[in-house]
């Protein structure tokens, strides 16, 4: 179960890389526009206000975050689904999916077949974390492995689930599209405020998430209070904050445009 409330914990810090990503979209009047994985829909309603002529969609797997989405005063329509059931109309000029795909098994094989469904000239555009080496992740999986930890949570992190922007630039060339693909770290400057390690309340709002699900009350308090005392080490507070480095992978890709380049 998501957490909208949580989720949005660090909101300006969460929101730039949205804003990053669609800043190299150049699509003008699209028809349709689709955001997967919109979570509370706050960063969906900017696109209402990008393209007020178009109709805008929020696509979430959560009814909790799409319960918060729809209180908001703003013409996006929002719905449940699961981003590996969803297919595009043959209007959808643009396809966002920030920060969901990570969590999407085999979400390359979604990809090369978005990019045969999306109308020819429309733009798709994804970014997903890409610090699964760093030490905020190397300490989760640390902990997980530990002797009271190992059996409740085996399988349940993977170590590499996002490609890199090389692997993602092939793959959606090979399928006929023009590519822009980067990559950027993000230096978070954490409040080190109450009683817990900003590093570890940040990843309550996402990385967590399955290890909360897997455990009871009980296990979740001692395995969180094990996490923040290893995250302290790894990111030590300085003039009362933490400095967070966070990349991200970030992909532009404009469908059929290859060809018509060569045309």
């Amino acid at each position: 179960m998501w957490d909208p409330n949580t989720y949005l914990r660090y909101g300006d810090e969460r929101s730039r890389p949205f804003h990053d990503l669609l800043a190299r979209v150049g699509a003008e009047r699209p028809r349709a526009v689709v955001d997967l994985g919109c979570g509370p829909g706050t960063l969906t309603a900017t696109l209402a206000e990008r393209w007020p002529g178009s109709r805008i969609t929020g696509v979430d797997s959560s009814p909790e975050m799409i319960a918060r989405a729809d209180d908001l005063d703003t013409p996006v329509t929002f719905g449940v689904c699961d981003v590996r059931d969803w297919r595009p109309a043959p209007d959808v000029d643009v396809l966002v999916a920030n920060a969901v795909l990570q969590w999407v098994p085999g979400h390359r094989d979604l990809l090369a077949r978005w990019a045969t469904e999306l109308p020819a000239g429309a733009w798709l555009a994804f970014q997903v974390p890409g610090n699964f080496a760093a030490p905020s992740h190397l300490a989760l999986r640390e902990v997980a492995g530990r002797g009271r930890w190992r059996e409740p949570l085996a399988g349940l992190l993977r170590a590499a689930p996002v490609d890199e922007p090389v692997g993602y630039a092939a793959l959606l060339t090979g399928a006929d599209c023009a590519v822009d693909a980067w990559e950027t770290t993000y230096v978070h400057l954490l409040p080190a405020a109450g009683a817990d390690h900003p590093v570890l309340a940040w990843m309550e709002g996402t990385a967590l998430r399955p290890v909360r699900a897997a455990l009871d009350a009980a296990g979740w308090a001692d395995f969180r209070a094990e996490l923040g005392a290893v995250l302290a080490e790894a990111y030590p507070v300085r003039q009362g904050q933490v400095h967070f480095p966070f990349r991200r992978i970030f992909v532009v890709a404009r469908t059929g445009a290859r060809a018509e380049e060569n045309s």
